[in-house]
């Protein structure tokens, strides 16, 4: 009998852990082939998560929990359960219920049908505000543009992984993992399944806009380098355009007579051109600090402790 290991996340998801279980084990109900595990890792929660899932796995046997020293984010959760997992294909999936559960069937199916990697596209309701769907918009715009990886609008981490898959996942010593690019890149049959995502059943949403642009920078970076080279585009660029500009500049000036004031033009190409150093330091600094990260070889997540 195959077994199917569900890796769930959770930081601060007290009043959804009950729900996500029952509606999983509903499904699995269903799934009379199958045996399955759910892995819930606490990634340094400061309400009462731990102690929720501590109560829930002396209940349920299948229930399994990883609890992190601290905080070490989304992406090293969902890693830190696909490490600990041992079944035949690994399935990702948020505690907030906004990932369906009753879509794991479907997914179990196309496995079956021989896809390495089932992976799910985001669909926004009517409900989400128009602010929202055009920043994700313009998240997966810019993450595609700008990285070597191609991931469609509305990418998510509810994904199914063969096992297969998953030690490869497992194999790779990235410090800033970026779980979304890495399953694009790393190739293996695979197939998309679109749903519509539900709203959060309890609590409030991890990802605020400033995270949502670290998490751009970490896709693009891991990814591609693309950056470098446009920082060197735009040097070149402007290494050219600003001779060219300051000419028509002191033609104009001396045609009107006003060669001798000259300060604003002065300064606004400093603070331009500072401005252009600055972006360009700040793009190779980005690099460099992932580098340095990468070099110390730290572990990418503590467990603090766990029930298996």
């Amino acid at each position: 009998m195959k077994k199917i290991s569900i890796v769930i996340p959770a930081y601060n998801e007290e009043g959804n852990l009950s729900l996500i279980h029952s509606e999983i084990r509903k499904v699995f109900q269903t799934l009379t082939d199958y045996n399955y595990e759910i892995i819930f890792v606490n990634d340094g929660s400061r309400d009462h998560t731990q102690q929720h899932l501590e109560k829930l796995a002396l209940e349920c046997h299948e229930v399994k929990y990883i609890e992190f020293s601290r905080n070490f984010g989304h992406q090293n959760a969902v890693k830190a359960g696909m490490d600990y997992a041992d079944g035949n294909a690994v399935i990702s999936m948020d505690a907030d219920l906004q990932h369906p559960p009753i879509l794991i069937p479907d997914m179990i199916r196309k496995w079956e049908e021989g896809f390495d990697i089932v992976y799910t596209i985001r669909k926004y309701s009517k409900n989400i505000s128009f602010f929202k769907r055009k920043t994700s918009d313009f998240f997966y715009h810019i993450l595609s543009g700008l990285s070597d990886v191609e991931l469609e609008k509305g990418s998510s981490d509810f994904r199914l992984l063969d096992a297969s898959v998953v030690e490869v996942i497992r194999r790779t010593g990235e410090s800033d993992i970026f779980l979304r690019g890495l399953v694009k890149w790393i190739g293996f049959r695979q197939y998309s399944i679109d749903f519509v995502a539900a709203d959060r059943f309890s609590g409030v949403s991890k990802y605020s806009f400033g995270k949502m642009l670290r998490f751009a920078f970490t896709g693009i970076t891991a990814f591609s380098v693309k950056p470098l080279y446009l920082a060197a585009y735009l040097g070149f660029f402007f290494s050219f355009l600003s001779p060219v500009v300051y000419f028509v500049y002191v033609f104009y000036s001396f045609y009107n007579e006003s060669e001798i004031s000259g300060w604003a033009s002065l300064i606004m190409t400093v603070v331009f051109f500072g401005g252009l150093q600055l972006t360009i330091l700040g793009i190779l600094g980005i690099y460099m600090g992932k580098i340095f990260k990468q070099i110390k070889d730290r572990p990418t997540y503590i467990v603090r402790s766990k029930n298996f």
